[in-house]
């Protein structure tokens, strides 16, 4: 048997809800240890070592995802990362904004040249030990909603919101404008190792989403646009990682933001059938296999699980395959394996 050729185009394909020429693996992000395992080989300290510890830990990673049939590698660096850490996004501590002092007193202009000089060389480095054939989904992470919270906190969001109606939209259309400058300058610089462009930005949860489909149409999906009009025009597709039950707004996520695709389900809130039906005539879906279900489930019932899915989705346009989520370090290997 021929060894396996990754094909990035297949992702592109699924992702422009072109139906590709075979069903394309895709995860949102698979953790070291998991990688570590399959492999039987130690490698995900490497990422925290000088350059050549990185390269490394980059030449691993593509070979985990090679020998795994995967056709492109995710791969983002969170603006979160240089704002606060994400220890405000995980409700670790009050946010640095709370009140209009806070905003204009805040060093927006540093931030930029902080995410390059953190995650600059990560780019670069991934771009030099690539395997042909394969390239990367992703690129800057984070969206508005969840950099907005690292900003501010979400409870302090909400509160702001009729507090200080006029702060609360200029810090969304700020936080626009630095998403809008380092994706620039991400895609001018490194936009080549890139098949999809994507961010996460989980909007909801299990009953609905965080802040009011009208806030979220006001504020945020404009702000979306400004991104995926800056990745459609280097000619390529964008995919959008949100979680939770964002029913409400998903037609104007397609419409208003412009999305090409959409990943993350959750069988709580809609099995994946759903999206399928709902959506799969307009944007390319990723996913399908709950997380639960890789966590819990038999290896015959996981599948089973991927059968269906692929079954529905048989001739009805974009698809790739994988988690719901993603492939923490607590999911099983042998579900993992199974799916």
């Amino acid at each position: 048997m021929k060894p396996f050729a990754p094909d990035y185009r297949h992702v592109v394909d699924a992702a422009r809800n072109v139906a590709p020429k075979r069903v394309p693996l895709y995860e949102h992000g698979i953790h070291p240890s998991m990688m570590e395992e399959v492999l039987g080989r130690k490698f995900g300290d490497l990422r925290n070592g000088d350059l050549s510890d990185r390269r490394e830990y980059f030449s691993h990673c593509l070979d985990f995802h090679k020998r795994m049939g995967y056709d492109t590698i995710s791969f983002e660096a969170g603006i979160t990362s240089v704002v606060a850490k994400s220890e405000v996004l995980s409700g670790h501590r009050p946010g640095d904004i709370q009140n209009r002092e806070d905003f204009e007193a805040y060093p927006f202009d540093e931030i930029e040249a902080k995410y390059f000089h953190w995650h600059g060389d990560s780019f670069r480095l991934l771009g030099e030990t690539m395997p042909a054939g394969m390239k990367a989904v992703g690129g800057v992470g984070n969206g508005v909603f969840e950099i907005a919270q690292d900003l501010v906190g979400y409870e302090r969001l909400c509160l702001l919101s009729v507090d200080d109606p006029e702060l609360y939209a200029q810090l969304f259309a700020t936080v626009g404008d630095i998403m809008v400058t380092i994706w620039t300058r991400v895609l001018d610089e490194f936009g080549d190792i890139f098949a999809v462009c994507r961010f996460g930005d989980d909007l909801g949860f299990k009953s609905s989403t965080l802040l009011s489909p009208a806030d979220i149409r006001a504020h945020i999906l404009p702000q979306y646009r400004r991104v995926v009009d800056l990745v459609h025009a280097r000619g390529k597709p964008f995919l959008l990682h949100c979680c939770g039950n964002i029913f409400e707004v998903m037609d104007d996520i397609i419409d208003v933001a412009g999305i090409d695709a959409k990943h993350s389900n959750e069988d709580q809130i809609a099995p994946f059938a759903d999206w399928i039906d709902r959506y799969n005539d307009r944007i390319g879906l990723f996913g399908g296999v709950d997380m639960d279900l890789l966590c819990r489930a038999g290896e015959e019932t996981i599948r089973e699980c991927v059968t269906d899915v692929m079954g529905h989705a048989a001739g009805r346009g974009g698809l790739a395959v994988g988690s719901g989520n993603s492939i923490p370090n607590y999911v099983p290997a042998s579900g993992y394996l199974a799916m």
